[in-house]
This record gives C-alpha cells, sequence and structure tokens, in this order.
C-alpha cells in the first residue's frame, strides 16, 4: 500500500478545527484562480488557448485528490448556474454542453488524478513532478477530444480543432506548473 503525504495546501494550511471551513475556503479560492486563467486565452474556435491548464494543474498538485477534483467540479458548476467562469466570459448549460464541455470534465479528472499522484510523492522529484503534470494534461484531452467529436463528427477536424494547437502550450504549462508547486512545496517544508 502506498503511503500519502501532506500536500502543499496541508503544509502551508495546516489541519484545523473546521476542516469543511478550511476545504470550502480553498475550493472557492481555487475556482477564482482557474477562473481568472480562463480570461488570460488566445481566441481560437471553437476551443480557446488559455492558463486554465496551468492552473487546473498546479490546483491539483496542491490541493491533493479529494480537493483537487471538489474544487473543479466546483468550478464546473458555477459556470453552469451562470458565473461568468468559463473562457471569455462564458457560462451556462449550454457552455458545458457545448464544444468545450469536454475539456472541462477533463479538468476534474485531471486535477483528482494529479493529486493523487502527487499524494504519492510525485510532486517531490522533478522528472516525477514533470512527468505527472504532463500525463495529467493529456489526460484532459480524453473526454475533451471524443465531447468535441460529437460536434466534429471528423477525427482529423476534431483533432485539428482541439488537440494540435495546444500540445506545445499545454506541454510549457505543465512544465510550469510542475516546477511552480514543486518550488512552492520546498519553500514550505523549508
Amino acid at each position: 500500500m502506498n503511503q500519502t503525504h501532506s500536500n502543499l495546501a496541508s503544509q502551508i494550511w495546516p489541519g484545523t478545527r473546521n476542516q469543511i471551513l478550511r476545504n470550502i475556503v480553498l475550493a472557492v479560492a481555487g475556482t477564482i484562480v482557474v477562473a481568472m486563467a480562463a480570461q488570460i486565452n488566445v481566441p481560437m474556435v471553437p476551443v480557446p488557448m488559455t492558463l486554465q491548464t496551468f492552473a487546473v494543474l498546479a490546483i491539483g498538485m496542491a490541493y491533493g485528490a479529494r480537493l483537487g477534483a471538489a474544487t473543479l467540479f466546483l468550478y464546473m458548476l458555477e459556470g453552469m448556474v451562470g458565473l461568468p467562469v468559463f473562457a471569455q466570459m462564458k457560462s451556462g448549460l449550454a457552455t458545458v454542453l457545448g464544444p468545450s464541455g469536454g475539456y472541462i470534465v477533463g479538468f476534474i479528472l485531471a486535477a483528482g488524478f494529479l493529486g493523487f499522484l502527487a499524494e504519492r510523492g510525485w510532486d517531490r522529484g522533478i522528472f516525477k513532478a514533470v512527468a505527472a503534470t504532463v500525463v495529467c494534461a493529456a489526460l484532459i484531452y480524453v473526454p475533451g477530444l471524443a465531447w468535441l467529436y460529437a460536434f466534429a463528427a471528423d477525427w482529423r477536424q476534431t483533432l485539428e480543432w482541439g488537440l494540435i494547437p495546444f500540445i506545445i502550450g499545454d506541454l510549457i504549462k505543465a512544465v510550469l506548473a510542475a516546477l511552480l508547486i514543486r518550488s512552492a512545496g520546498m519553500l514550505a517544508r523549508a
């Protein structure tokens, strides 16, 4: 059985008497970070390039599996009920059910799985941290591309719209997220 270690959020804000309040505050703060990252974008059709991937990976690694996935689930819910948290200040159920909806679902999966890996030490070594963030960045594409295919109905078009233009940027964002969270973790442990 793998042992888990404390994540960055637990190192910076250790357990309190009211763990629920702590988790709510961290989740809401995380959704604000992702929403702000969503507004830093390069408009592309049908899915804009944003800094969301960077924010999602950083939150997953910093928060751990449960809180990371819950934060991104809350982000999706905020957008579904009308808060303008998605790229280009979009919101609503139509956005989640639209061409970019699969990527939003992928954010939840990636944050949860990256948090799982981080809890098992993948945030400690630089090579492991980068490998974990790259794998989890790729995980976002699984539901993202499947969902986008439902709109394009052509795999070539789906890959041209939803994968190829984003690969280099997402690799860079994954590496930067790993470096940021690993460095912050080292500072917190010092």
